[in-house]
């Protein structure tokens, strides 16, 4: 199956005819959604700041700004998603949009819908925050990216004004179970059915991987691979009962560990809330860096095509780059969010990018993300190889890593502009994406401010644990003073 072309933003759809100014319409407004409407998607505290009326909103506004005939809705377990992703999906077929309900699903399989089916989607999930939170995350017809530079802040604008519903016909809501062409679609990127017997421990954290696992590395949908699964938290529970589905917090993964480590599996897979990134525990229960995960992907797509283009974000460890030019590729930098990174494939023609928090773009998943298929080329690698993964991916780790550190800060931009002060006579800075400072010694940090929470965010890397450490301790010293 070959991977649509994303098209370009459009404002208006070539088959129904469409007014030449959106009116304003009082009754819908529902006032300033600067809270809740963030770099690359919509996200905010259910009922505070985001509830029905809000939700409706914003799919009419969506329905306007993409165009178009159709658009696929999707949504994760959390108590508050149905009711939102049908409140948004009304504010669509009130634009005389249609709407292909997929029901429950991973973000992943959103973007594999709007790829597969050509249409504009919605997933309503608020990743991994806590309970309360819900939001939207939107794409166009082929799974291209909506963000704050490419349409969210159109979305945002005619939402806040309201916009009234077509003269002619409403959209009709079309029911769509979407699960089983997701798993036979990634089955036909990775094939793992050579693979040698593997006992997979999977932490689901309650979340939508719980949906998806079963149905692509089991045999609920499709036949069975060799895999021997070994489920934890595979309830759907958004209230998150077990443990926060943020496996980027290393806290969240010890129930993971332990069960690697108690069962003998050769691998461990963790999934956030809505199952779009994935972490790698070995066979010690030790974590994986997602740098390392990148770089053992490029190498897999690298042999497929030489001399290709990978993407990596400017906190993935400077082993990635390095490696990706041992092989063949061409490294390309860019800021961090999915939406930037989409851009930046598109623009170059990468084949894969990876982050440091465990997304990975695929250009034949349509340039979007999914941990799934990540998860699929690690399971293949060590399938194919006798030797354990702590053995495999030290090949792709070189240098120590703090992982990110957040830190609550009243004065972000002060606290920012001290660090560069600190360190502007003794490194090189680049602000692509915050401020990240290179010593001469390779060493180097990146601080900067969160899309989507009130934080300063902090990584370092240095050649050896204790040069990490006292760089890492140094910058925080200035970061919390």
């Amino acid at each position: 199956m070959e991977a649509a072309r994303p098209r370009p933003l459009r404002r208006t759809g070539a088959d129904r005819p469409r007014q030449p100014r959106i009116p304003t319409d009082p009754e819908q407004r529902v006032g300033d959604l600067g809270d809740i409407f963030k770099a690359y998607d919509v996200r905010g505290i259910v009922p505070d700041t985001l509830d029905a009326a809000r939700a409706r909103s914003i799919g009419a506004a969506f329905a306007r700004t993409v165009g178009g005939p159709s658009a696929v809705v999707a949504y994760d377990m959390r108590p508050s998603s149905p009711e939102l992703a049908r409140a948004f999906a009304e504010g669509v077929t009130g634009q005389g949009v249609d709407v292909v309900m997929a029901g429950l699903g991973s973000t992943d399989m959103l973007y594999f819908a709007a790829g597969h089916l050509d249409m504009p989607g919605a997933m309503f999930t608020a990743s991994h925050n806590p309970a309360q939170y819900n939001g939207i995350k939107m794409c166009q017809a082929g799974a291209a990216p909506i963000g704050v530079e490419s349409g969210l802040q159109e979305i945002r604008r005619l939402a806040e004004r309201g916009v009234p519903d077509t003269e002619g016909a409403r959209g009709s809501i079309t029911e769509r179970d979407l699960l089983t062409e997701y798993a036979r679609y990634l089955r036909s990127l990775v094939d793992l059915s050579g693979s040698r017997p593997l006992r997979v421990a999977v932490d689901a954290g309650n979340g939508m991987g719980g949906y998806t696992v079963p149905a692509v590395l089991g045999g609920e949908r499709l036949g069975e691979l060799p895999l021997t699964i070994d489920p934890l938290y595979f309830e759907l529970d958004g209230t998150f009962p077990n443990h926060p589905a943020n496996p980027l917090d290393y806290a969240n993964l010890v129930d993971l560990q332990a069960r690697v480590r108690e069962t003998g599996a050769d691998i461990g897979l963790a999934f956030d809330g809505d199952a779009d990134r994935c972490f790698v525990v070995d066979e010690r229960g030790e974590p994986v860096p997602p740098s390392a995960i990148t770089a053992l992907v490029a190498v897999q797509e690298l042999a497929k095509e030489p001399g290709s283009t990978i993407i990596h974000n400017l906190i993935t460890s400077t082993s990635v780059p390095e490696i990706v030019r041992e092989h063949g590729g061409e490294p390309v930098r860019t800021r961090v969010g999915h939406s930037f990174i989409k851009a930046t494939m598109a623009e170059t023609g990468a084949i894969f990018g990876g982050e440091h928090s465990a997304h990975y773009y695929f250009r034949d998943f349509w340039r979007a993300d999914t941990g799934m298929l990540a998860a699929m080329h690690v399971l293949r690698v060590l399938g194919s190889d006798t030797r354990p993964l702590s053995e495999i991916t030290a090949e792709y780790t070189r240098y120590a890593a703090s992982g990110e550190i957040n830190s609550e800060v009243a004065d972000q931009e002060g606290r920012m502009r001290a660090v560069e002060r600190a360190y502007s006579d003794q490194a090189r800075i680049d602000h692509l994406d915050g401020l990240t400072a290179t010593l001469a010694d390779g060493s180097w940090f990146n601080l900067r401010a969160s899309n989507t929470e009130p934080l300063l965010r902090l990584n370092v890397e240095a050649p050896d644990a204790a040069a990490m450490a006292k760089l890492r301790d140094d910058v925080l010293a200035v970061v919390r003073a």
